[in-house]
């Protein structure tokens, strides 16, 4: 495939967002809309991205500065004039390039890099100025349409433009081509000359052929791909859409989900073969799941790695390793940090939060575990708070390997705990447990006469 650069339109207000936000900046399967596009666009490594911003750019560019997007340049629409007047603000960085240009919109999140390749390859194939993607759609409302002679395209006529004849083609323009160096000339003898009054892109046709250019067309066969995003129902529509084909390719894979309609999983979840999941758990971005694992009731899961065998229930999940056969919940809350080895247990209405537990060991009932170390076949008794912080700074207490905690014990960090000790129950701990050693750590009971007036 020759070289090509690719020309991102985002500059739009998307009024029909009823939004502060662009409508590039909107999340779609936890990842904004102009990431999906650029991401489909970086996969094919283009020489340049130039990315044309105009409504909110600051809320746009402080997002892609936390992210590395390679060869990204930024250029700007401050005046809504057109989709040819966008492009026409990249002419200042491509303006000599003589590789093919990639023209695209930041809201058409489904776009295929298989496509867009196809697309620029045709662009080649057929010594072309300009290839037009294309699809054949049930519902051409809104779209331009593709008006071709003899087989051949001839114009694209804009939906407010179109007459009742040419309303009626199904064949829609997707806003997607592929120019080559010709683009900047052609773009320079388009006028407004049509109802809005705006510079289109899509008068590029007609003035290459005037310019004895060859203009070329590609039809692709999913028309979900070139599907744009205007509005929150459309947003909506294309996550469902999103979580159908995911669910299908777990189905394929040997996943089991016993209701696909009460679950969500993220486009970028990875579950192994033979996992269950039950209705009304939450898979989002970042998610990683073994073989064999069960996930029940309202659990949530992100950012996580859960391997083989292991059982969640009516849980939350957030930045955790958790290792095989570990049960967790029901009713648990596992924080970012916590790292949970194999054949642990995180019981009713637990917490941990920066914390390594090492395999066998238990936290079953009503218990904190933060900023710690926990060693192997440990049992935490019910109610057992590390007391972490200070009002000031973090301390972290250190359990030893095959040590009994009680219930209703209260570690204040910094302190550590030596392995095979018994801490009795109720204790209060201050100092460190030597290994091997009961600590009893509460004030001696007493009886006294009750008085009864």
């Amino acid at each position: 495939m020759k070289n090509f650069s690719a020309v991102i339109l985002a500059a739009g207000v998307g009024t029909r967002m009823k939004s502060s936000l662009p409508k590039v900046m909107h999340n779609l399967s936890g990842k904004p809309l102009i990431k999906w596009v650029i991401d489909s666009v970086s996969s094919l490594k283009p020489d340049n991205i130039v990315l044309v911003l105009g409504y909110e750019a600051d809320k746009v560019e402080e997002y892609l500065s936390e992210i590395s997007v390679k060869n990204l340049k930024i250029v700007y629409q401050k005046e809504q004039l057109g989709s040819a007047h966008a492009v026409m603000q990249a002419e200042k960085v491509l303006k000599n390039y003589n590789g093919n240009i990639l023209v695209l919109s930041g809201d058409v999140p489904l776009i295929n890099a298989k496509t867009l390749s196809a697309l620029i390859k045709n662009n080649d194939k057929t010594a072309s100025s300009l290839t037009v993607l294309a699809a054949e759609v049930a519902n051409p409302f809104g779209y331009g349409r593709i008006v071709k002679k003899d087989g051949f395209l001839e114009r694209i006529v804009e939906e407010k433009d179109a007459n009742i004849s040419e309303k009626r083609i199904n064949l829609i323009n997707s806003g997607i081509y592929c120019f080559d160096k010709n683009l900047w000339k052609a773009l320079s003898k388009v006028k407004p000359n049509n109802s809005k009054k705006e510079y289109y892109i899509t008068d590029t046709v007609a003035i290459l052929k005037s310019m004895s250019k060859s203009v070329s067309l590609t039809v692709t066969k999913d028309e979900n791909e070139v599907k744009g995003i205007n509005n929150r129902l459309e947003l909506s529509q294309a996550e469902a859409l999103l979580k159908d084909r995911k669910i299908k390719r777990l189905f394929e894979s040997g996943v089991s989900i016993i209701d696909a309609d009460k679950v969500y999983i993220s486009y970028d979840a990875k579950i192994g073969q033979d996992t269950i999941i039950y209705p009304g758990v939450f898979i989002d971005t970042s998610v990683v799941v073994g073989k064999g694992c069960v996930l029940k009731g309202s659990s949530y899961i992100t950012d996580a790695k859960i391997d083989d065998g292991s059982i969640i229930s009516y849980s939350y999940i957030n930045g955790a390793v958790i290792g095989k056969n570990v049960k967790i919940g029901p009713f648990s809350h596992i924080r970012p940090g916590s790292v949970l080895k194999d054949n642990v247990k995180v019981g009713n209405f637990s917490e941990t939060k920066k914390v390594v537990i090492a395999k066998n060991s238990k936290v079953n009932h009503l218990s904190y575990i933060g900023d710690a170390e926990v060693g192997e076949d440990v049992n935490i008794g019910a109610g057992t708070i590390t007391c972490n912080y200070d009002g000031i700074n973090k301390h972290k207490t250190v359990i030893g390997s095959n040590s009994f905690v009680g219930s209703n014990v209260n570690f204040i960090a910094p302190v550590k705990v030596g392995n095979n000790a018994l801490i009795a129950a109720g204790s209060t701990v201050t100092r460190d447990v030597p290994a091997g050693k009961l600590a009893i750590a509460r004030a001696r009971q007493e009886l006294k006469r009750r008085i009864i007036k």
